[in-house]
């Protein structure tokens, strides 16, 4: 039997999973999503799959809460994000696997870390900017960013619906420079099959639609309580298995 037919059901369950986590939450899903990526597929292969799947999984949370998009923060977004692109296309560069899940790890503590008094605010002109292109950078490395996009739009004014609405929008534009990356410029990335491709957009849609509910019933108090305690939990498993394969003998 094909190898390719269980690695597509096994996305596909997995993608279904963590994009209703990001369906409801906003980010914790992608996080899950690269750890559990990163267990069996190259660094490459996992970005260009992550890339696409939560393309498809924020584009459509997108389309869905279209209406409470913050369109003014998405351009001030896109201008930072386009120029994060020129160090690591300069240099080539690929993360290693155990550095990739310890930068994956490491970014929700390094939200954690922001100091209150820098009250950072997506819905700031400068601090927009600024939010695409360490947002869109991050992702270039460690595949995930989401943890510190947050940090952008917790202490703004903005309702539950339309934080979730304009980081899906964000986080699309940013998951569509890290595809390009890796799986256009380094032409690097081994071919998975089109059934497994096929198999994550399917289920990131799917997951996606199934959140909307929850999200509506969720209050802002419950969502930003379990959003902290998922993503951190997720970043100290991922730090951990980062510094196990740097330990482990070759």
């Amino acid at each position: 039997m094909s190898l390719a037919l269980p690695l597509s059901l096994t996305i596909g369950a997995v993608v279904i999973v963590t994009s209703m986590i990001s369906g409801v939450f906003g980010m914790a899903g992608g996080l899950i999503l690269m750890l559990v990526l990163g267990q069996f597929l190259s660094v490459q292969a996992a970005m260009v799959l992550h890339g696409i799947t939560q393309f498809f999984s924020n584009g459509w949370r997108a389309v869905i809460w279209r209406q409470w998009i913050d369109w003014r923060i998405i351009g001030l977004y896109t201008m930072g994000a386009l120029p994060a692109l020129v160090v690591p296309l300069a240099l080539a560069y690929v993360p290693d696997k155990a550095t990739m899940l310890i930068l994956l790890g490491l970014t929700p503590y390094a939200a954690l870390a922001v100091p209150q008094q820098w009250a950072l605010d997506a819905t700031k002109t400068s601090h927009a900017v600024a939010c695409g292109f360490i947002v869109a950078g991050l992702q270039l490395i460690a595949g995930v960013a989401g943890p510190l996009l947050d940090t952008f739009f917790v202490r703004s004014a903005l309702d539950r619906r339309a934080v979730v609405a304009t980081k899906a929008a964000t986080q699309a534009l940013s998951h569509t420079l890290k595809v390009g990356y890796y799986g256009v410029l380094l032409a690097q990335v081994p071919n998975l099959g089109l059934d497994v491709y096929g198999a994550a957009i399917a289920a990131a849609v799917v997951g996606t639609t199934l959140a909307g509910p929850v999200l509506e019933k969720m209050s802002n108090e419950n969502f930003r309580r379990w959003t902290k305690t998922i993503v951190l939990v997720v970043g100290a498993i991922s730090i951990a298995q980062g510094l196990w394969l740097l330990m482990k003998p070759h």
